[in-house]
C-alpha cells in the first residue's frame, strides 16, 4: 500500500556557511546586550548603594583605633596627600595613617607656618629667614632670604614666593626649592599699597598679589597678576593683569586650578579665569559678613554671620560662580575645611559634617577636641589628631 505525501510538510535545507555565520552573530549580539544590561543593573545598584551611604545621617561616631603620641612638644598640623604634617619649633614630620613617622626634619623656627599643595608643602619662620620645601618623599630644599618673612606661598613643583619685610619698600622674591633665585618684584608701597595677600599658580608661573592702599580716606586694594613666562616677559615688572577695588579690602587670594583663580574680598569675592593672563570674569557680592573661607578645586565655600537672625549661613558656589548651596547651621565653628564632596567643621570637641549637597551627615561630639580631622579612603572614616592621639574614627548608628 503506498504512502500518501503530508501537503504540509516540506523538507528543511541544512543552513550554509553564511547563514550558520549570521546565526552566530545574533547569538552574540544577545549575549553581548544581555551582559551588558546586568553589568549596568550591578553598577546602578553599586553606584545607589554608595550613594545612599555617602549621603546617609548618622548619629554615633566611634573610635576604630587610636594611636598614643610618641613626642610632647605643642606642634601643629596640616593635611597633605594621604597623611598628616606635623611641624614645631624643632622639626617638620610626615605620619601615615597608621601613626608611622615616614620621615622626620629636623629644624630651627621661632614661629612656623605651613603652606601647602598638592605635591609640595613649605615650613616658613614667619619673622625669620629660613624656609623649608618638602614632597611625600621628605626635604626637597631649603632657602634663606635676606629680610624678614611676612608671607609665603609654594607651587606644586616647590617654587616658593616670599613676601619681604622692608619698612615702606617691601619685597616679593621667587625661588626655586634650591633656593636660587628666579624672580625679583620691587613693590612700591606708595603707588599699589602694602601687600596683604601672596599666592603661587599650581605650576608656578603666575603670582597673585593684592595690596591695600588708601585714597582720600578710602580704603582700595589693587589686585595684581603677574607672569614669569613668555606671556609676562615683555611686560612692565612681569605684570598681566590688574583690578582696582574700591572701599574693600582683599586678603586672600588663591587657585581652584591652572585656569581659574579667587579673590576674596570683605563682603564680595572675584572670580578670574584664564592661564597666563586672568581676566576678571564677574564678582559676587556676599552681603554679609565673611567668618571663614575654604575651597577645594570644584568650589568655593563661605561661612557668613546672619545679620538679622542667629546662627550662621553656609553657602557653596562652583567655579564658574553659581551658588549650589545656601543653608543656615547652628553653632559657632571656627575650623572649616572641605575635602571631596563633604565639609567639615569643628570646635572644640564639637563637629559637624554636611555634604555637598547640603545633607548634615553627622553632628555631634568627639569627647576630644581635634586638632586636625583628614579623611581617609574608606567611607565613614576619618582620621582625628588631638593633643594626646591619632585615632581612626567611623560614623555609624
Amino acid at each position: 500500500m503506498a504512502r500518501k505525501r503530508n501537503p504540509q510538510l516540506k523538507l528543511v535545507k541544512p543552513p550554509g556557511k553564511e547563514e550558520q555565520k549570521n546565526s552566530g552573530s545574533r547569538r552574540r549580539r544577545r549575549w553581548l546586550k544581555s551582559t551588558a544590561g546586568t553589568a549596568v543593573i550591578i553598577c546602578m545598584m553599586l553606584t545607589g548603594t554608595y550613594l545612599l551611604a555617602a549621603n546617609h545621617p548618622y548619629t554615633k561616631a566611634h573610635q576604630v583605633k587610636a594611636y598614643e603620641k610618641t613626642f610632647s612638644e605643642s606642634s601643629r598640623y596640616v593635611v597633605f596627600r594621604k597623611g598628616i604634617v606635623r611641624y614645631n619649633r624643632n622639626g617638620v614630620a610626615y605620619i601615615d595613617k597608621q601613626n608611622k613617622e615616614r620621615w622626620i626634619q629636623s629644624s630651627q623656627f621661632s614661629n612656623p607656618a605651613a603652606d601647602v599643595n598638592e605635591n609640595a608643602f613649605a615650613i616658613g619662620d614667619i619673622g625669620g629667614n629660613f624656609i623649608q620645601v618638602f614632597t611625600e618623599k621628605g626635604l626637597k630644599g631649603e632657602i634663606e632670604t635676606p629680610l624678614p618673612i611676612e608671607k609665603f606661598s609654594v607651587s606644586n613643583q616647590g617654587i616658593v614666593s616670599v613676601l619681604m619685610k622692608n619698612e615702606m619698600s617691601p619685597q616679593i622674591v621667587t625661588y626655586d626649592a634650591a633656593g636660587n633665585i628666579l624672580v625679583e618684584n620691587q613693590v612700591t608701597a606708595g603707588s599699589l599699597g602694602y601687600p596683604v595677600g601672596l599666592e603661587m599658580s599650581p605650576d608656578g608661573t603666575v603670582l597673585a598679589v593684592s595690596c591695600l592702599s588708601t585714597s582720600d580716606g578710602t580704603l582700595v586694594t589693587n589686585i595684581i597678576y603677574y607672569n614669569f613666562g613668555e606671556a609676562g616677559k615683555d611686560k612692565k615688572n612681569l605684570e598681566v593683569t590688574s583690578e582696582v577695588c574700591e572701599n574693600s579690602v582683599v586678603p586672600e587670594l588663591f587657585f581652584m586650578d591652572k585656569e581659574v583663580s579667587v579673590a576674596v574680598g570683605d563682603h564680595s569675592f572675584l572670580l578670574f579665569k584664564g592661564k597666563d593672563v586672568p581676566v576678571k570674569q564677574k564678582e559676587i557680592e556676599l552681603n554679609q559678613e565673611i567668618r571663614s573661607v575654604f575651597h577645594t578645586d570644584k568650589y568655593i565655600g563661605f561661612i557668613l554671620l546672619n545679620a538679622e537672625k542667629s546662627g550662621f549661613e553656609l553657602r557653596l558656589y562652583d567655579k564658574n560662580g553659581k551658588q549650589v548651596l545656601n543653608m543656615q547651621i547652628s553653632g559657632d565653628y571656627s575650623n572649616v575645611q572641605m575635602s571631596g564632596n563633604e565639609i567639615i567643621l569643628y570646635e572644640g570637641s564639637q563637629i559637624c559634617i554636611i555634604t555637598a549637597t547640603g545633607v548634615v551627615r553627622y553632628k555631634g561630639s568627639l569627647g576630644t577636641e581635634p586638632l586636625v580631622i583628614a579623611p581617609v579612603n574608606e567611607l565613614n572614616q576619618y582620621l582625628m589628631m588631638d593633643e594626646n592621639e591619632l585615632q581612626l574614627i567611623k560614623l555609624g548608628d
